[in-house]
């Protein structure tokens, strides 16, 4: 069967099993989009911006699990991409964008709405292609997906000429593809998961340090079964948020920069370091010489690449972490009788976690005067679905969001956390709303982040998507004034944003709802009249305009030296 490159393109896709496609159309893909027609089977949701498209696609992958696709054409509808892209390469998020460009007889003469995108996207993206021959599309299309979701995930880019889109050869999609050049290790040497658990018996102060790893990996029930046979507590760093439920008593909540005290504390004490798909990032270990001084650190990870590059290890486990957290458990099954001595061993360690949440909770100062964003989480936690996922931009709320909403499942919540990209809580949301039509999805964002892509409500409209968009709105850049109060003598200096948006009437002008509150005794009647409202609706709370997110290690501190709540 013959087929034009475009149609070709589709049919891949169709294969992979993509029903839900986030696109901007464009000269270069203008054969796509015609092609698009004969596919009603593949939804496409067209945003107002192809950066919004990659983060939709990234929030869709995030909260399913697939792989996301997006679509754009070349020259600055290729560059647009590259925030979302480099977001989900950040994050380890499993993405395939196709990208538009030039006819292969033009590139390189500055043709008409041309762009190296190979180029400027290859430090970004964890492969891409640039297809020369469309005899070669059907078998890049299947390596790109085979890349994206394996190994440690991450975004892919197919650049594709117009003139490969037009050309016609038999099509016959790959049954399996083999890349000698990549081949990911997936199985944990068993000799060294041996001396994990070793390690782990003879311990006691053990912390088991998660990332988003196990949620990307699906080894949320596995780590969960590990930590309550052993009574080993757990703490998260923001991308593995929901991996462990917060409910119990074994969770320490979040690591590092905006982390708990208990968290910080145990694992500066600890004597054993568990780190299970993480990487060890700066705000995670504050002043690398004085992270877990007292510990000896095992690393679980499935990307070699991780381990020992910001810290030392003293057992390195490279694997997918189901696989290794399934082997573990099944060695701590075999040696039953040893478990049991372990876990008495460590309940001082346990008592003295107590301790510390006793003496040094989440806490903040309530007013009657005036909003406290904390307060607005919490009510948002209580009144919300038991499974509602979770978008943020990034900033004040998306601290708060993650210390106070207390996450119990995987995959509901939705943030950038390496690249920290503000825009991305909209489109996000937008994303996981078209995988879960029936679920309830709510972004949190702030003033600053909401306005980068609030074009997006368009979209949210026309397809009858039906996110709730609580905004914190303080009238600052939130965090960039924190750090300029602590650090910068109060010097305000471009993070005031004094001009009144009536965020109600743009709601409205979008064709959207939208609520507006002032007062503490209003938030809860606001919350639910919001999350009933069918249909998109902006909730804009007016927080307390100074408001600090604390406990916070500064900049070079280490993770004991925190600023805490009064």
């Amino acid at each position: 069967m013959k087929l034009a490159g475009a149609r070709i393109l589709l049919e891949c896709l169709k294969q992979e099993g993509v029903d839900t496609v986030f696109g901007y159309p464009g000269g270069t893909v203008i054969n796509i989009y015609d092609e698009l027609y004969s596919f009603p089977e593949i939804r496409h949701i067209l945003p107002r911006h192809e950066q919004a498209a990659v983060h939709a696609a990234d929030g869709f992958a995030r909260a399913s699990g697939k792989v996301g696709v997006a679509i754009a054409t070349s020259g600055p509808g290729a560059t647009n991409t590259v925030t979302g892209i480099a977001t989900a390469y950040m994050d380890s998020i499993p993405l395939v964008v196709i990208t538009g460009q030039v006819p292969t007889a033009l590139i390189g003469n500055d043709a008409f709405q041309e762009v190296d995108i190979i180029g400027i996207t290859r430090p970004c993206t964890k492969h891409n292609f640039l297809v020369k021959n469309v005899k070669e599309l059907a078998g890049i299309v299947k390596k790109a997906f085979y890349i994206a979701r394996t190994g440690r995930p991450g975004p892919v880019l197919i650049d594709l000429p117009k003139d490969v889109q037009v050309a016609v050869t038999e099509f016959r999609y790959p049954d399996k593809i083999e890349m000698r050049s990549y081949k990911p290790t997936v199985e944990g040497h068993v000799k060294q998961i041996e001396k994990a658990a070793s390690m782990i018996l003879a311990a006691k102060k053990p912390v088991l340090y998660v990332g988003g790893g196990v949620i990307l990996g699906n080894a949320c029930d596995e780590l969960r079964q590990l930590a309550e046979l052993l009574q080993a507590p757990v703490t998260t760093t923001l991308m593995g948020l929901g991996s462990f439920p917060e409910d119990s008593p074994l969770s320490l909540g979040l690591l590092g920069m905006h982390g708990t005290y208990y968290a910080n504390m145990a694992v500066t004490n600890c004597d054993l370091l568990v780190a299970v798909g993480a990487r060890f990032d700066d705000r995670v270990t504050g002043k690398i010489p004085a992270f877990a001084p007292h510990a000896k650190i095992i690393h679980m990870d499935v990307d070699p690449t991780s381990i020992r590059k910001n810290v030392r290890v003293d057992l390195p486990i490279v694997g997918a972490v189901q696989g290794v957290l399934d082997k573990l458990l099944k060695i701590f099954g075999d040696h039953g009788a040893a478990v049991e001595p372990f876990k008495r061993s460590v309940q001082p360690w346990l008592d003295e976690i107590d301790g510390w949440k006793a003496k040094h909770p989440l806490t903040y100062k309530e007013s009657s005067q005036v909003i406290k964003p904390q307060s607005v989480i919490r009510k948002i936690r209580e009144l919300c679905d038991p499974d509602a996922i979770i978008a943020t931009d990034v900033g004040q709320h998306q601290m708060w969001t993650a210390q106070f909403f207390s996450f119990t499942k995987p995959r509901t919540l939705l943030t950038s956390g390496g690249l920290g990209t503000m825009g991305f809580g909209l489109p996000a949301a937008m994303g996981a709303q078209a995988a879960f039509v029936d679920r309830q999805v709510i972004a949190i964002c702030g003033d600053g982040g909401f306005q980068m892509n609030l074009q997006e409500l368009a979209t949210l409209v026309q397809n009858k998507l039906p996110v709730k968009i609580c905004i914190m709105n303080n009238n600052y850049l939130g965090m960039v004034r924190q750090w300029q109060e602590l650090f910068f003598g109060k010097r305000y200096s471009q993070t005031v944003m004094d001009l009144p948006i009536d965020f109600v009437k743009l709601a409205e002008a979008f064709g959207a709802s939208g609520f507006t509150v002032s007062k503490p005794e209003d938030v809860e009647e606001t919350i639910r009249k919001g999350l009933a409202t069918p249909g998109p609706v902006i909730m804009e709370f007016k927080v307390a305009r100074e408001e600090q997110v604390l406990p916070m290690v500064p900049a070079g501190a280490s993770l004991n030296e925190m600023v805490l709540a009064s």
